[in-house]
């Protein structure tokens, strides 16, 4: 199973807004730079995350992004839904109707502990979690 560049460039682009929250508003274009992701991706995610309530944004001169919580309240579960949809690895776990077999299929049962599991993980974290990892391994050298 894959996820797609939107989540793994999305949870880098929150990342980026949490260790710079403290500079105030953060420019696109900065945030596209020290990320490696195209700014043109990146507008598209930010709307999606902004329209989600989890950044805020200010057009004009000065204008930026900022994170609309502080990161200790995002959890990575909220921005990976955002950017991906539901976690379900497998249709069948929203949707009965697209499989004949669901109802009684045993592998179904082994994608909803595998559904489980991704949620317990992503939802058991948050980007200050995430910062705090960042910062201490580029203590130790390995940024």
């Amino acid at each position: 199973m894959k996820f797609s560049t939107r989540a793994r460039y999305g949870m880098r682009a929150m990342l980026d807004l949490a260790l710079h929250e403290k500079e105030g508003l953060v420019f696109l274009k900065d945030i596209a730079r020290r990320q490696d992701i195209s700014k043109r991706y990146l507008e598209h995610m930010m709307a999606l995350l902004r329209k989600r309530g989890l950044v805020e944004a200010e057009r004009g001169v000065g204008g930026g992004y900022r994170l609309a919580r502080s990161p200790s309240s995002i959890r990575l579960d909220e921005i990976f839904e955002t950017l991906e949809g539901t976690i379900s690895p497998v249709a069948c776990l929203r949707d009965l109707s697209v499989c004949d077999r669901a109802s009684d299929c045993v592998t179904r049962e082994v994608w909803m502990e595998v559904e489980k599991a991704i949620k317990k993980v992503l939802s058991s974290k948050s980007l200050a979690d995430l910062a705090k990892r960042y910062q201490e391994i580029g203590r130790n050298g390995k940024r």
